[in-house]
Protein backbone atom coordinates (compact mmCIF):
# COMPACT_ATOMS: atom_id res chain seq x y z
CA UNK A 1 0.00 0.00 0.00
CA UNK A 2 1.60 3.31 -1.12
CA UNK A 3 1.69 6.12 1.42
CA UNK A 4 1.64 9.81 0.54
CA UNK A 5 4.45 12.16 1.53
CA UNK A 6 1.98 14.01 3.78
CA UNK A 7 1.02 10.82 5.58
CA UNK A 8 4.66 9.79 6.13
CA UNK A 9 5.49 13.25 7.48
CA UNK A 10 2.50 13.22 9.83
CA UNK A 11 3.35 9.77 11.15
CA UNK A 12 6.97 10.83 11.81
CA UNK A 13 5.79 13.86 13.82
CA UNK A 14 3.25 11.71 15.64
CA UNK A 15 5.85 9.12 16.65
CA UNK A 16 8.15 11.88 17.89
CA UNK A 17 5.40 13.26 20.08
CA UNK A 18 4.68 9.76 21.41
CA UNK A 19 8.34 9.15 22.30
CA UNK A 20 8.58 12.48 24.14
CA UNK A 21 5.38 11.76 26.06
CA UNK A 22 6.43 8.23 27.01
CA UNK A 23 9.84 9.35 28.29
CA UNK A 24 8.35 12.26 30.22
CA UNK A 25 5.61 10.21 31.88
CA UNK A 26 7.27 6.81 32.39
CA UNK A 27 4.86 5.82 35.13
CA UNK A 28 1.99 3.50 34.85
CA UNK A 29 -1.50 2.34 34.54
CA UNK A 30 -3.26 0.77 37.54
CA UNK A 31 -6.47 -0.98 38.42
CA UNK A 32 -6.40 0.62 41.86
CA UNK A 33 -10.07 1.61 41.90
CA UNK A 34 -11.86 -1.66 41.27
CA UNK A 35 -13.03 -3.64 44.36
CA UNK A 36 -11.56 -7.06 45.42
CA UNK A 37 -8.30 -7.44 47.40
CA UNK A 38 -7.00 -4.10 48.71
CA UNK A 39 -9.74 -2.36 46.72
CA UNK A 40 -8.03 -3.14 43.40
CA UNK A 41 -8.33 -5.22 40.23
CA UNK A 42 -5.96 -6.62 37.63
CA UNK A 43 -7.78 -4.56 34.97
CA UNK A 44 -8.12 -0.72 34.93
CA UNK A 45 -11.78 -0.57 33.92
CA UNK A 46 -12.48 2.56 31.87
CA UNK A 47 -9.34 2.34 29.76
CA UNK A 48 -10.97 0.93 26.59
CA UNK A 49 -13.60 3.49 25.61
CA UNK A 50 -12.00 4.81 22.40
CA UNK A 51 -13.23 2.68 19.46
CA UNK A 52 -12.37 -0.60 21.26
CA UNK A 53 -13.71 -2.76 18.43
CA UNK A 54 -11.17 -1.52 15.86
CA UNK A 55 -8.38 -4.02 15.17
CA UNK A 56 -5.41 -3.73 12.77
CA UNK A 57 -5.84 -4.94 9.17
CA UNK A 58 -4.09 -8.20 8.16
CA UNK A 59 -0.34 -8.03 8.90
CA UNK A 60 -0.83 -4.63 10.53
CA UNK A 61 0.50 -3.56 13.95
CA UNK A 62 -0.86 -0.78 16.18
CA UNK A 63 0.93 0.94 19.07
CA UNK A 64 -1.20 2.49 21.81
CA UNK A 65 -0.22 4.77 24.68
CA UNK A 66 -2.40 5.45 27.73
CA UNK A 67 -1.85 8.12 30.38
CA UNK A 68 -4.15 8.59 33.37
CA UNK A 69 -4.33 10.83 36.43
CA UNK A 70 -6.63 9.36 39.08
CA UNK A 71 -7.62 10.77 42.47
CA UNK A 72 -9.81 9.53 45.34
CA UNK A 73 -10.50 11.19 48.71
CA UNK A 74 -12.68 8.58 50.40
CA UNK A 75 -13.73 4.96 50.21
CA UNK A 76 -17.25 3.52 50.31
CA UNK A 77 -18.64 0.46 52.11
CA UNK A 78 -21.16 -2.13 50.93
CA UNK A 79 -24.05 0.21 51.66
CA UNK A 80 -22.67 2.85 49.29
CA UNK A 81 -21.78 5.30 52.09
CA UNK A 82 -18.41 6.86 52.86
CA UNK A 83 -16.23 5.17 55.48
CA UNK A 84 -15.20 7.80 58.12
CA UNK A 85 -11.41 7.29 57.89
CA UNK A 86 -8.55 9.33 56.51
CA UNK A 87 -8.04 8.26 52.90
CA UNK A 88 -6.45 10.05 49.95
CA UNK A 89 -5.14 8.30 46.87
CA UNK A 90 -3.27 9.80 43.92
CA UNK A 91 -2.22 7.75 40.88
CA UNK A 92 -0.33 8.82 37.80
CA UNK A 93 -0.17 6.06 35.24
CA UNK A 94 1.20 5.19 31.84
CA UNK A 95 0.90 2.02 29.78
CA UNK A 96 1.85 0.81 26.33
CA UNK A 97 -0.12 -1.67 24.26
CA UNK A 98 0.84 -3.46 21.05
CA UNK A 99 -1.81 -5.15 18.89
CA UNK A 100 -0.67 -7.27 15.91
CA UNK A 101 -2.82 -8.93 13.24
CA UNK A 102 -1.07 -12.08 11.97
CA UNK A 103 -3.07 -12.25 8.75
CA UNK A 104 -4.18 -15.81 9.56
CA UNK A 105 -7.82 -16.69 8.90
CA UNK A 106 -9.77 -18.34 11.71
CA UNK A 107 -13.54 -18.71 12.17
CA UNK A 108 -14.17 -16.15 9.47
CA UNK A 109 -11.89 -13.50 10.97
CA UNK A 110 -8.19 -12.71 11.37
CA UNK A 111 -5.99 -13.88 14.24
CA UNK A 112 -4.41 -11.18 16.40
CA UNK A 113 -2.34 -10.92 19.59
CA UNK A 114 -2.14 -8.15 22.22
CA UNK A 115 0.45 -7.21 24.86
CA UNK A 116 0.05 -4.53 27.56
CA UNK A 117 2.78 -3.27 29.91
CA UNK A 118 1.70 -0.78 32.62
CA UNK A 119 3.85 1.41 34.87
CA UNK A 120 2.43 2.84 38.09
CA UNK A 121 3.18 5.67 40.49
CA UNK A 122 0.91 5.83 43.55
CA UNK A 123 0.66 7.99 46.65
CA UNK A 124 -1.57 7.03 49.57
CA UNK A 125 -2.53 9.02 52.68
CA UNK A 126 -4.04 6.89 55.47
CA UNK A 127 -4.02 7.16 59.25
CA UNK A 128 -0.48 5.72 59.72
CA UNK A 129 0.97 8.33 57.35
CA UNK A 130 1.92 9.00 53.75
CA UNK A 131 3.16 6.23 51.46
CA UNK A 132 4.31 6.15 47.82
CA UNK A 133 5.53 3.55 45.34
CA UNK A 134 6.48 3.16 41.68
CA UNK A 135 6.40 -0.25 39.97
CA UNK A 136 5.12 -2.28 37.04
CA UNK A 137 1.43 -3.12 37.39
CA UNK A 138 -0.45 -6.18 36.20
CA UNK A 139 0.77 -7.13 32.73
CA UNK A 140 -1.70 -8.50 30.19
CA UNK A 141 -1.15 -10.88 27.26
CA UNK A 142 -3.78 -12.00 24.78
CA UNK A 143 -2.08 -14.68 22.69
CA UNK A 144 -5.15 -15.39 20.58
CA UNK A 145 -7.93 -13.10 19.45
CA UNK A 146 -10.05 -12.91 16.31
CA UNK A 147 -11.01 -9.63 14.65
CA UNK A 148 -13.72 -8.98 12.05
CA UNK A 149 -14.91 -6.22 9.74
CA UNK A 150 -18.46 -6.54 8.39
CA UNK A 151 -19.63 -3.37 6.71
CA UNK A 152 -20.08 -0.70 9.39
CA UNK A 153 -19.30 -3.24 12.14
CA UNK A 154 -15.84 -3.86 13.60
CA UNK A 155 -15.70 -6.49 16.33
CA UNK A 156 -13.45 -9.01 18.06
CA UNK A 157 -13.24 -11.61 20.77
CA UNK A 158 -10.16 -12.84 22.63
CA UNK A 159 -8.82 -14.45 25.79
CA UNK A 160 -6.74 -12.28 28.13
CA UNK A 161 -4.21 -13.45 30.72
CA UNK A 162 -3.12 -11.20 33.61
CA UNK A 163 0.11 -11.53 35.58
CA UNK A 164 1.18 -10.09 38.99
CA UNK A 165 2.95 -6.76 39.17
CA UNK A 166 6.46 -6.13 40.52
CA UNK A 167 8.02 -4.66 43.64
CA UNK A 168 5.53 -6.18 46.07
CA UNK A 169 6.21 -6.67 49.78
CA UNK A 170 3.90 -8.21 52.37
CA UNK A 171 5.06 -5.62 54.90
CA UNK A 172 4.35 -2.55 52.73
CA UNK A 173 1.18 -0.55 53.33
CA UNK A 174 1.03 0.33 49.62
CA UNK A 175 1.62 -2.06 46.73
CA UNK A 176 1.09 -1.60 42.99
CA UNK A 177 -1.26 -3.95 41.16
CA UNK A 178 -2.60 -7.29 42.32
CA UNK A 179 -0.52 -10.30 43.33
CA UNK A 180 -2.71 -12.87 41.59
CA UNK A 181 -3.10 -14.36 38.15
CA UNK A 182 -6.36 -13.93 36.25
CA UNK A 183 -7.98 -14.82 32.94
CA UNK A 184 -10.82 -13.18 31.04
CA UNK A 185 -12.95 -13.90 27.99
CA UNK A 186 -13.39 -10.57 26.17
CA UNK A 187 -15.53 -9.25 23.32
CA UNK A 188 -16.03 -5.82 21.82
CA UNK A 189 -17.44 -3.93 18.86
CA UNK A 190 -17.35 -0.53 17.18
CA UNK A 191 -20.11 0.61 14.82
CA UNK A 192 -19.08 3.36 12.40
CA UNK A 193 -21.59 4.99 10.06
CA UNK A 194 -20.68 8.37 8.58
CA UNK A 195 -19.64 10.53 11.53
CA UNK A 196 -21.46 8.44 14.15
CA UNK A 197 -19.84 5.85 16.41
CA UNK A 198 -21.13 3.48 19.08
CA UNK A 199 -18.73 1.10 20.84
CA UNK A 200 -18.70 -1.42 23.67
CA UNK A 201 -16.26 -3.81 25.27
CA UNK A 202 -17.33 -6.55 27.69
CA UNK A 203 -15.26 -8.97 29.73
CA UNK A 204 -15.55 -11.39 32.64
CA UNK A 205 -12.45 -11.59 34.85
CA UNK A 206 -11.81 -14.87 36.67
CA UNK A 207 -9.33 -14.30 39.52
CA UNK A 208 -7.01 -16.93 40.98
CA UNK A 209 -5.99 -16.92 44.63
CA UNK A 210 -3.16 -14.71 45.92
CA UNK A 211 -0.78 -17.39 47.18
CA UNK A 212 1.10 -14.95 49.43
CA UNK A 213 -1.97 -13.84 51.43
CA UNK A 214 -4.42 -16.71 50.73
CA UNK A 215 -6.90 -14.05 49.59
CA UNK A 216 -9.33 -15.03 46.83
CA UNK A 217 -10.71 -12.05 44.93
CA UNK A 218 -14.18 -12.45 43.47
CA UNK A 219 -14.83 -12.58 39.74
CA UNK A 220 -15.62 -9.32 37.93
CA UNK A 221 -17.82 -8.19 35.06
CA UNK A 222 -16.98 -5.00 33.16
CA UNK A 223 -18.81 -3.15 30.40
CA UNK A 224 -17.04 -0.17 28.81
CA UNK A 225 -18.77 2.01 26.21
CA UNK A 226 -18.73 5.23 24.25
CA UNK A 227 -20.95 7.13 21.83
CA UNK A 228 -19.41 9.76 19.56
CA UNK A 229 -20.45 12.27 16.89
CA UNK A 230 -17.99 13.70 14.38
CA UNK A 231 -18.31 17.49 14.44
CA UNK A 232 -15.71 17.61 11.64
CA UNK A 233 -13.83 14.97 9.65
CA UNK A 234 -11.03 15.11 12.23
CA UNK A 235 -12.79 15.80 15.53
CA UNK A 236 -15.47 13.79 17.36
CA UNK A 237 -17.29 14.63 20.60
CA UNK A 238 -19.36 12.40 22.85
CA UNK A 239 -19.57 10.48 26.11
CA UNK A 240 -17.83 7.45 27.57
CA UNK A 241 -18.23 5.31 30.65
CA UNK A 242 -18.30 1.89 32.24
CA UNK A 243 -20.25 -0.45 34.48
CA UNK A 244 -18.32 -2.57 36.96
CA UNK A 245 -19.88 -5.36 39.03
CA UNK A 246 -18.16 -7.97 41.15
CA UNK A 247 -20.17 -11.16 40.72
CA UNK A 248 -18.72 -13.55 43.33
CA UNK A 249 -17.52 -13.11 46.91
CA UNK A 250 -14.05 -12.38 48.26
CA UNK A 251 -12.65 -14.93 50.70
CA UNK A 252 -9.66 -14.97 53.06
CA UNK A 253 -8.30 -18.34 54.21
CA UNK A 254 -11.34 -19.89 52.51
CA UNK A 255 -13.74 -17.92 54.73
CA UNK A 256 -16.11 -15.17 53.57
CA UNK A 257 -14.40 -11.77 53.83
CA UNK A 258 -16.41 -8.69 54.90
CA UNK A 259 -19.68 -10.18 53.72
CA UNK A 260 -18.20 -10.85 50.30
CA UNK A 261 -16.76 -7.36 49.75
CA UNK A 262 -18.46 -7.16 46.33
CA UNK A 263 -17.60 -3.99 44.46
CA UNK A 264 -19.86 -1.99 42.17
CA UNK A 265 -19.40 1.17 40.13
CA UNK A 266 -20.90 3.12 37.26
CA UNK A 267 -18.80 5.89 35.68
CA UNK A 268 -19.65 8.44 33.01
CA UNK A 269 -17.99 11.46 31.44
CA UNK A 270 -17.17 13.41 28.25
CA UNK A 271 -14.73 12.34 25.53
CA UNK A 272 -13.11 14.15 22.59
CA UNK A 273 -11.24 12.31 19.83
CA UNK A 274 -8.89 13.63 17.13
CA UNK A 275 -8.21 11.56 13.99
CA UNK A 276 -5.03 13.12 12.62
CA UNK A 277 -3.67 10.42 10.30
CA UNK A 278 -5.03 7.22 8.73
CA UNK A 279 -5.46 4.58 11.45
CA UNK A 280 -4.09 6.96 14.11
CA UNK A 281 -5.14 9.71 16.48
CA UNK A 282 -5.52 10.67 20.12
CA UNK A 283 -8.28 11.30 22.65
CA UNK A 284 -8.95 13.06 25.94
CA UNK A 285 -11.62 11.83 28.32
CA UNK A 286 -12.90 12.25 31.87
CA UNK A 287 -14.64 9.66 34.06
CA UNK A 288 -16.41 10.20 37.39
CA UNK A 289 -17.54 7.27 39.52
CA UNK A 290 -21.12 6.95 40.79
CA UNK A 291 -23.23 4.22 42.48
CA UNK A 292 -20.08 3.03 44.26
CA UNK A 293 -19.95 0.13 46.72
CA UNK A 294 -16.90 -1.42 48.44
CA UNK A 295 -14.36 0.70 46.60
CA UNK A 296 -12.96 4.21 46.36
CA UNK A 297 -14.89 6.60 44.06
CA UNK A 298 -12.45 8.34 41.74
CA UNK A 299 -12.08 11.17 39.28
CA UNK A 300 -9.97 10.11 36.29
CA UNK A 301 -8.50 12.16 33.44
CA UNK A 302 -7.20 10.17 30.46
CA UNK A 303 -5.03 10.84 27.45
CA UNK A 304 -4.82 8.05 24.83
CA UNK A 305 -2.88 7.81 21.57
CA UNK A 306 -2.84 5.30 18.70
CA UNK A 307 -0.06 5.12 16.11
CA UNK A 308 0.28 2.56 13.28
CA UNK A 309 3.65 0.80 13.33
CA UNK A 310 2.73 -1.20 10.23
CA UNK A 311 -0.33 -0.43 8.11
CA UNK A 312 -0.76 -3.97 6.80
CA UNK A 313 -3.23 -4.36 3.96
CA UNK A 314 -6.85 -5.11 3.22
CA UNK A 315 -7.86 -8.56 1.96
Amino acid sequence: MDQSVEYKRARKVFRGALLTLSLSFAIGLTGVANATENGASVYPVGVETVMPGITPPPHGTMFYEYTASVSANQTYNGNGTAVPVEFKLRVFANAIKVNHNWGLHFLGGNVESVFVLPFVSQELHVEPGKFSKFAVGNMMVSPLGVGYVRGHWHFFYEGELYFPGTGRSATDVLNVGQNNYAAAPVGGFTYLAGREEISSKLQYIINLKDAATNYQSGNEFTWEFDGMHGVTKKVALGANGFLYQQTTNDTLNNALYLGGNRGRDFAIGPEVRFNLIPHGGFAFKYLRDTMVENRAPTNAIWFQMAVPISIGHKE
